[in-house]
């Protein structure tokens, strides 16, 4: 990556606020209007195939102790009765769900999300995975993708024990930075012993996958501290790493109001946190994927960029592009076909509509023709940073330049500023444009007016 060729007045310059494009239109733009029928009429006329494979996301929110950087939707308990009730009240939306789909779609990918997915006893998980294995066919072949989000400081051995067991064979760790100093200003203590530990215990248990969360632009960071965390971290050799820039929000996310803003970084030292990871990780051989994500080569994510065909969602990047994804809890998102839906948020809400026996959708989206068309492009460019303006013509019948004439007159000043090469055949992101991918998709989203960079409150996290 030529951050280094990024100069920081340009840097600066840029330094907006936009979207992450885990979809497009974004959850922003989902409505109250859009409920259980609709999502029930797309599900039963829907243009995938009946055969389809699934993707299915579950939301387990419980943590035992609020991290103050967390944007997340979790409740904070250490009752694991909680957890009994949760899952009745999952086991109710999955027998609502699951009929829609049938029994022949195979889930090719699983992830369980939070939250704290390991807040769940071993014997809560198998019950978890019951309801899911009488609802939705599991697959158990090589093409296997289940994940699971884990917090190693409540990581019991039994625990692992049972993921093994059930088929789990991909496991992401939040670290965020090993410095004592940070730590004690989000409220995360993990030291590097016990994260490398659960680490290695998932290896010995045969999973295939490891990824680890760092977070740069936290209260108290140093690129000295930064720095050791780097070197902790590569020295395990995680097939994945994500380098995610902390989104201050505080307007939305009650938990950062315990933070100190007089201890968040200065925009230089935050860009030289961004510079630290990606210069460590390219000299020890993760290759870049896309927005914040780094990938050994071998990895699923690089052979998929490699290849082209890699995907992004509400999970992150994926190799799953062909999959519907079905969200199961509280606040979990759907994209179904053509639609996106999202269960309420709160949990009583939730709950009541399954006491009523009804989905717990609270708002979505049908997405028109011109969403199909930008979400494409979107797509293209956040994961592969190029478009192929012949091959979106011939897919949606359009004439590029006149459809995107808006977009072109956007993206001249980036193509100024040596971000993105502008062609007759194609829109590229150039080295230095890699690392602003948010800013060429934002040239494409029509429900971006002219403030919603400078929003109050935020609407969105900065681009850098």
């Amino acid at each position: 990556m030529a951050l280094a060729e990024l100069d920081p007045d340009l840097l600066r310059r840029y330094d907006t606020a936009g979207p992450r494009y885990t979809s497009y239109p974004t959850a922003r733009e989902f409505t109250p209007d859009f409920g259980e029928a609709a999502y029930r009429r797309h599900i039963l006329f829907g243009g995938r195939p009946a055969s389809a494979p699934l993707s299915l996301y579950v939301h387990v929110p419980f943590c035992e102790s609020p991290c103050f950087y967390c944007g997340c939707n979790r409740l904070i308990t250490r009752d694991r009765a909680a957890a009994d009730r949760y899952l009745e009240y999952l086991a109710r939306e999955i027998s609502l769900i699951a009929p829609f789909f049938g029994d022949d779609r195979p889930v090719r990918q699983l992830h369980l999300g939070g939250g704290t997915p390991n807040f769940l006893s071993p014997e809560q998980l198998s019950r978890l995975i019951e309801a899911l294995e009488r609802g939705f066919l599991l697959t158990s072949g090589g093409e296997r993708d289940y994940s699971v989000e884990l917090d190693p400081r409540w990581l019991s051995s039994a625990f692992l024990d049972t993921l093994a067991a059930l088929g789990f064979n991909r496991a992401s760790f939040g670290v965020q930075d090993f410095d004592p100093d940070v730590q004690r200003a989000v409220n995360r203590i993990q030291s590097e012993a016990q994260t490398l530990e659960a680490i290695a215990q998932c290896r010995e248990r045969g999973f295939r996958s490891i990824n680890v969360d760092l977070l740069y632009g936290l209260p108290r960071q140093t690129a000295e501290g930064f720095g050791r965390t780097l070197s902790a971290v590569i020295r395990a050799r995680p097939q994945r790493i994500a380098v995610y820039g902390y989104a201050h929000l505080p307007q939305l996310f009650k938990a950062q109001r315990q933070l100190d803003a007089t201890e968040l970084p200065a925009a230089e030292t935050r860009l030289a946190l961004l510079r630290l990871a990606i210069e460590r990780l390219g000299a020890a051989g993760y290759r870049y994927i896309g927005l914040d994500h780094f990938a050994l080569p071998e990895d699923d994510l690089a052979q998929a960029r490699e290849r082209g065909d890699l995907h992004r969602n509400f999970m992150g990047y994926t190799t799953h592009a062909d999959c519907d994804l079905i969200g199961l809890g509280v606040s979990a998102i759907s994209h179904v076909d053509d639609c996106f839906s999202q269960n309420h948020r709160d949990l009583k809400a939730w709950e009541a509509a399954l006491d009523r026996g009804r989905l717990p959708i609270w708002r979505g989206l049908a997405a028109s023709f011109d969403d199909i068309v930008r979400a494409d492009v979107i797509q293209r460019l956040m994961c592969q940073g190029v478009v192929d303006i012949r091959a979106v013509e011939a897919r949606h019948g359009i004439v590029f330049e006149e459809y995107f004439s808006e977009a072109r007159m956007k993206l001249e000043r980036l193509q100024a500023d040596g971000l993105v090469t502008v062609g007759a055949r194609e829109i590229r992101a150039t080295d230095r444009g890699q690392l602003l991918l948010r800013l060429l998709a934002m040239c494409f989203d029509r429900y971006l007016g002219p403030r919603a960079a400078s929003a109050d409150p935020p609407r969105f996290s900065r681009v850098i």
